[in-house]
């Protein structure tokens, strides 16, 4: 598969089946333009179809100012209200295609992630952050709400009273206060949030491939169900991995106490 031809995304291989993703439009914040919808969509669906030797993302932004400043909003100037309307679903899709995503991705948010920027690390599987790093869900003040899955995610992480605060104020916090309030993962010194994300991703992607991506699974979809129900589907994800040759490898590996060669089959 290849990583090569974006204006606006950097793609590299970074440690063994690790894929580093960087938005790079830092004199804009990072912020994403229509072109920049296109390529995250475009990217995600590739990597679900197929992700090649990729088995972890880690999603990042250009310089240490901002991870993603959110939608570009002097190519939204002027803009009619269809082209509005055809370029959001474009963003939609993009965000909903990260959401879906069977590789799990972490966000490494290492400068001001605010409004969309915010909601795109939210659809990432979690996030870690520079100290330095700010939030915020500013669509309210802008006379929009969120729209790339805040008002769902955000909650999810900070429970529904916080989430709401967040985001009818549009106030910006630190980071800090973000992991206090479990948005955020682990927090950083600045310059350090994609190394540790890189070695973070390296953990997952030196486990069973399938496996992870069938946890990742039951995680995202069980929490979307009444308990019994999220019990089966743990067993029914579980019972897909017992034919796998990965499986057998860890086995055959503990047993003969080396480490596992795992082959995502």
């Amino acid at each position: 598969m290849s990583l090569e031809g974006f204006a606006t995304l950097v793609c590299e291989m970074r440690a063994p089946h690790v894929l580093l993703v960087t938005l790079n439009r830092p004199q804009v914040r990072n912020a994403f333009n229509t072109q920049m919808g296109r390529e995250l969509l475009g990217l995600w669906t590739r990597l679900a179809e197929d992700a090649g030797e990729a088995r972890c993302v880690v999603l990042t932004g250009a310089g240490e100012q901002a991870f993603c400043a959110g939608a570009d909003l002097k190519e939204r100037n002027g803009m009619t209200q269809e082209a509005w309307r055809r370029q959001h679903e474009l963003f939609e899709q993009a965000f909903w295609a990260l959401g879906d995503l069977p590789l799990p991705a972490i966000a490494a948010v290492n400068g001001a992630a605010y409004a969309g920027g915010l909601e795109l690390a939210l659809m990432c599987d979690f996030i870690y952050a520079a100290r330095s790093a700010r939030f915020a869900l500013t669509e309210v003040s802008l006379g929009i709400m969120p729209g790339g899955g805040g008002t769902q995610n955000l909650p999810r992480a900070v429970g529904g009273r916080r989430a709401k605060e967040i985001i009818l104020t549009a106030r910006p916090f630190g980071a800090e206060e973000a992991h206090r309030w479990g948005l955020v993962n682990h927090l950083c010194e600045p310059g350090e949030v994609v190394a540790a994300a890189l070695d973070t991703a390296a953990a997952i992607a030196g486990n069973a491939p399938l496996a992870v991506r069938q946890a990742k699974k039951s995680v995202r979809y069980g929490m979307q169900m009444d308990i019994d129900s999220a019990y089966r589907f743990e067993v029914e994800a579980y019972n897909r991995l017992v034919d796998t040759e990965d499986r057998r490898e860890g086995i055959r590996a503990f047993n003969e106490k080396r480490k596992p060669d795992f082959k995502g089959r």
